[in-house]
């Protein structure tokens, strides 16, 4: 694939940080890698945005776009209008993310908070650029008490839009995980009618650079280009 666009079932569930893990992975094999972020919220003129943290963790050679950048930690449809600014829409997404296609191997698409979040007055979403670049959408999800729906919910709006789910990547496994996290690992392929792809764990990036680029591979699965094992891990942590 030569699109990836990464989705959530909400914010700060770690889009970021599996979107890193996605890019070390592919330049670890030799191929060029471009991150795209539609619209940045939340983050001020020369401030960090997502798609600087993917460069920092993944490394130099992960090109970052940026399409738009809004001060206020909101929708972007919501945060371009308190702006003043104009939003973007889904197809300046998927225009940006053909043009560095044609010069990238990988293209990851990160999204802002949900599938369906708004990114213009039309109300137009991550899920409408995905279906004009019929590109898969992955999805990450929080390992605990709920996840279970929220995935549901999101595989269904997928599925109702004709687009391709490429998986599942829990975007922060803890470091003792409860009963609803191990449980949740057999019933999350289930809900989304696709497979388990990833867990990363929690507080991966935090991780020294070098480090998570060492062990990104670990938490990825091989149709993601890592080594992770789903069954393997499952059956590690028990339900």
């Amino acid at each position: 694939m030569s699109v990836l666009v990464v989705s959530g079932t909400g914010t700060e569930i770690g889009k970021t940080v599996v979107t890193a893990a996605l890019a070390a992975v592919a330049r670890a094999a030799g191929r060029s890698v471009a991150v795209l972020k539609p619209a940045q919220t939340g983050v001020g003129p020369g401030e960090r945005g997502d798609a600087d943290e993917v460069v920092r963790l993944a490394g130099d050679g992960v090109v970052p776009v940026e399409l738009a950048r809004f001060p206020e930690p909101l929708a972007p449809d919501t945060a371009a209008r308190r702006a003043g600014m104009a939003p973007v829409g889904p197809g300046e997404v998927a225009d940006a993310a053909r043009k560095l296609a044609a010069d990238h191997d990988l293209v990851l698409v990160e999204g802002a908070g949900g599938l369906l979040v708004r990114y213009d007055e039309q109300g137009g979403t991550l899920a409408d650029a995905a279906g004009l670049l019929d590109a898969p959408v992955l999805v990450v999800a929080p390992a605990g008490l709920g996840t279970l729906n929220m995935v549901t919910l999101t595989a269904e709006a997928l599925r109702a839009r004709g687009l391709a789910q490429a998986g599942v990547v829990v975007g922060s496994w803890p470091d003792e995980p409860g009963l609803a996290e191990r449980c949740n690992l057999s019933d999350l392929p289930a809900v989304a009618g696709a497979p388990l792809l990833g867990a990363v764990p929690s507080g991966a990036g935090a991780l020294a650079p070098g480090v998570f680029r060492q062990r990104a591979a670990r938490w990825l699965a091989p149709e993601l280009g890592g080594t992770w094992d789903a069954a393997e891990f499952a059956a590690a942590v028990g339900c």
